[in-house]
């Protein structure tokens, strides 16, 4: 991360403003309804020495939701949508549902989890206050310090970082843990097959 960092200042080439940096940022990413890849979660957790580290795949569908596929260490799923969130332990393992209506807080969990899959920055300013900087003739880095009072009392910073795609996350937490996620082989296609059109529906 450090030397990540390091190197993004050493190619910095512009230092923008706020409202320009939306407007910068916004016009290097893909404007894809569809994106599929590859994610790699480390979870550092403050009093252990190794960090929990899950891997899987990914489907975020703009119009509809978000598919989240844990492979390892252990299998489990999670469906994200504008009015749901839906969890599974493996096949037939321990599931949970939570609707919109019902759990008022989830729509804005919600939100905050699409725009920072997304890299959807207006959607981010209304909850935390956004500073970065372009890195390069592609690249990008966003720190984000929480304003919305709910999000502070969880989060110190989130750092995002990528070029047409959002390529990192990186969260610190109030309580020190941390989460880095990488993301590759990221592409535009295939759609959404039935099963997973089955999910998002939900």
């Amino acid at each position: 991360m450090r030397r990540l960092l390091a190197l993004g200042c050493a190619l910095l080439s512009l230092s923008a403003h706020a409202s320009d940096l939306v407007k910068d940022v916004r016009a290097r990413l893909v404007d894809a309804p569809l994106v599929r890849g590859r994610f790699e979660q480390k979870k550092t957790v403050t009093g252990f020495k190794k960090p929990l580290v899950s891997k899987g795949d990914f489907l975020l569908a703009r119009d509809q939701g978000v598919l989240w596929n844990t492979r390892t260490p252990f299998a489990s799923t999670l469906t994200l949508t504008r009015k749901s969130l839906s969890a599974e332990q493996g096949q037939g393992g321990a599931a949970y549902h939570l609707d919109s209506t019902k759990e008022p807080a989830l729509a804005a969990v919600n939100e905050l989890l699409f725009a920072l899959l997304a890299g959807d920055v207006t959607t981010l300013q209304k909850r935390f206050k956004v500073e970065g900087a372009l890195v390069g003739p592609a690249g990008w880095r966003l720190e984000l310090t929480p304003t919305d009072a709910g999000l502070a009392r969880v989060f110190k910073h989130i750092q995002l970082e990528g070029d047409g795609y959002v390529r990192q996350v990186r969260m610190e937490e109030t309580r020190g843990d941390v989460s880095v996620i990488l993301f590759d082989q990221l592409t535009r296609t295939p759609p959404p097959d039935a099963t997973e059109t089955e999910r998002l529906g939900k």
